[in-house]
C-alpha cells in the first residue's frame, strides 16, 4: 500500500520560513513526478510545486513562484521537501503532497493525482 507522509508544518508569524517534508513507502518503483497543493478553508485544492523526477523541471504557481521552492531528496528518490520562504497569512492552509508514476495533464492542477498524503496544517499569522 503507497503512503505518503508530511511533515513540518506548524504556525509561523508573517515573514518566518518553513520547510515541509514528504516521505512515501510501499512504492516499489520511483514515481514520475511528486507536487505539493494546499487548501484553505472554504477554497478548493489548488497546486503550489511540482517537480518531474525524469528531468528535474519544477512547476510553480506565479502565486508563490517567489517564495516556495521544491526539491527531491538525493537519497530517498521518493521523497520531495518544499521550502517556504516569506510566509504570508493567505499562505495559510493545509499543504497536501501528491505523488504519480505517470505525467499527470494540467500538472498544477490536483486531478489525476493517483496518490496523496494526509496533508500538514500550516498557520500563518500577521
Amino acid at each position: 500500500q503507497v503512503q505518503l507522509v508530511e511533515s513540518g508544518g506548524g504556525s509561523v508569524q508573517a515573514g518566518g520560513s518553513l520547510r515541509l517534508s514528504c516521505i512515501t513507502s510501499g512504492y516499489t518503483y520511483n514515481f514520475h513526478c511528486m507536487g505539493w497543493f494546499r487548501q484553505a478553508p472554504g477554497k478548493q485544492r489548488e497546486g503550489v510545486a511540482v517537480i518531474r523526477f525524469d528531468s528535474g523541471v519544477t512547476y510553480v504557481a506565479d502565486s508563490v513562484k517567489d517564495q516556495f521552492t521544491i526539491s527531491r531528496d538525493n537519497g530517498n528518490l521518493n521523497a520531495v521537501y518544499l521550502q517556504m520562504n516569506n510566509l504570508k497569512p493567505e499562505d495559510t492552509a493545509t499543504y497536501y503532497c501528491a505523488a504519480s508514476p505517470r505525467w499527470v495533464y494540467g500538472i498544477l492542477s490536483p486531478d489525476g493525482w493517483p496518490y496523496w498524503g494526509q496533508g500538514t496544517q500550516v498557520t500563518v499569522s500577521s
